[in-house]
């Protein structure tokens, strides 16, 4: 068999997890790239900075201090514990939430360079065609934007699926549980089962080349005028 089930399993909760964190960034990244897109607040370059701060912040740094925040003294800790939800390290649960947090700039950013490529004047038509400014949104800036919005969910999402130091400071190795794909192939090293590595290693280098290559293919060309 190419892959035993372990390295099934392992596949599955990757596939998982990183749809569910592109379903939630989806959600929390289009209000927080579309506010970073229009606004002229002084607020718009901390924000901008703090979106982006994942893409530079080395991923045990970032894993560190999200375990520290989700731990029992921690103030997500202490939140979840009086929801009666508990501590969310080392709990698929708690790989969503560090996953929402590592990936955010991957749905944030091209989404806000989408929705600055649409400029003033569509909105100002709507405008001046009676639309609010939230059925201006639904109906303008969401279609003009729908490139960036299939950018930004494939990327999320392979992005999502190729972590490794943030997921195993916040989940550990937990088979079933925190066991993501990344972290299977970096059992099967530890363990001398090179064989094992290189055939999950080659399924997660196809998929990744398989994403990319969509993604390349949907992307509009521009019209020769």
């Amino acid at each position: 068999m190419l892959l035993d089930p372990a390295d099934l399993q392992a596949i599955w909760l990757t596939v998982r997890l990183a749809a569910i964190v592109t379903v939630i960034l989806l959600l929390v990244g289009t209000p927080v790239a579309w506010w970073l897109a229009r606004t002229h607040s002084w607020a718009k370059g901390p924000l901008g900075a703090m979106v982006a701060l994942p893409l530079v912040l080395p991923p045990s740094v970032l894993g560190f201090y999200l375990l520290l925040a989700m731990g029992p003294n921690g103030p997500l800790g202490w939140l979840t514990t009086k929801l009666g939800v508990g501590p969310l390290p080392f709990t698929f649960w708690g790989l969503v939430l560090a996953s929402v947090f590592y990936s955010l700039p991957f749905m944030v950013q091209p989404l806000q360079n989408s929705f600055e490529a649409i400029g003033e004047r569509p909105l100002q038509v709507a405008a001046t065609l009676g639309a609010s400014p939230l059925n201006a949104f639904f109906t303008v800036a969401l279609p003009l934007a729908k490139p960036g919005f299939l950018t930004a969910s494939i990327m999320t999402f392979a992005h999502t699926v190729g972590e490794f130091g943030v997921v195993l400071m916040i989940g550990g190795n937990i088979p079933g549980v925190t066991r993501v794909a990344s972290v299977q192939i970096y059992d099967h090293v530890e363990a001398l089962e090179y064989g094992q590595a290189h055939r999950l290693a080659a399924v997660m280098l196809i998929f990744s080349f398989l994403v990319l290559l969509g993604m390349y293919a949907w992307k509009p060309r521009p019209q020769k005028g």
